[in-house]
């Protein structure tokens, strides 16, 4: 009878040792930048408080670095996912390890800024890697959006409705829209029924994708984070679980 207690302990040791060791299904590192605009700052730092705790629920590694030096090809390949939080390199030398790492497998997901392109950005690559997709207009100020989801079968909509009105954010327009380029599949995209959208800034007409992948790459672009209102709908955050998980599924 003695025996027991120290048995139960034993046993409950091992279960908490067992849990402890579970490795990481995938590892990832997400960039940001800390001195930019302070609206992307504020959904940079929201963003890696949602992560980590994600990361410890879904057992895997979230690292952290503004240190946009480690878009290299040594710190890469330790990585199955890739996340531009609020900025995106800006050398060759980081450009092409981007590239390369992406050519080869790797997971990558944008948010919002992390798209930007325009004539002065001089990367066909990584305008041909979002579908051609080139910025030309966004509303003003930040604000929610009815969005449409479409599918709903995909791994990173399937928790969605068909329709649900997004938290304040500023949305960005693309010419062309990435939905006309083969490779892509849109997965969220903004109602028209929002026209004109913006006060300072309008939106007006055509085809807004904000979630889409492009289908030649492990990748998902995602236009919301802008400000620190990203977080705060737990249908939406549910998006952004199914994302990494869907990118994570892949070992590079």
């Amino acid at each position: 009878m003695k025996r027991k207690p120290l048995l139960l302990f034993l046993l409950l040791l091992a279960g908490a040792t067992a849990v402890a060791a579970t490795p990481a299904k995938f590892k990832v590192l997400a960039f940001f930048n800390a001195g930019v605009e302070p609206d992307h700052v504020d959904f940079a730092n929201d963003a890696v408080i949602y992560f980590k705790q994600l990361a410890a629920e879904k057992h895997f590694q979230f690292d952290t670095t503004t240190n946009w030096d480690n878009m290299n090809t040594a710190v890469l390949s330790r990585y199955q996912v890739v996340i531009w939080l609020n900025f995106f390199p800006t050398t060759p030398a980081q450009r092409a390890a981007f590239t390369n790492y992406m050519e080869h497998g790797g997971g990558w997901i944008g948010f919002h800024v992390a798209g930007y392109n325009d004539k002065y950005t001089q990367w066909p690559w990584f305008v041909n890697f979002l579908g051609g997709a080139v910025f030309i207009n966004n509303n003003w100020p930040p604000l929610p959006a009815r969005l449409h989801v479409d599918p709903t079968s995909h791994p990173v909509t399937k928790h969605l409705p068909a329709d649900y009105l997004s938290p304040a954010n500023e949305w960005y327009q693309w010419e062309p829209s990435p939905r006309l380029n083969k490779d892509v599949e849109v997965l969220v995209t903004l109602d028209t029924a929002n026209y004109p959208l913006g006060k300072k800034n309008l939106l007006t007409y055509g085809d807004i994708p904000v979630v889409w992948t492009n289908k030649r790459y492990n990748m998902l672009y995602v236009n919301m984070g802008h400000g620190d209102k990203i977080f705060t709908d737990s249908l939406q955050n549910k998006m952004y679980e199914d994302a990494i998980l869907w990118v994570g599924r892949k070992k590079k």
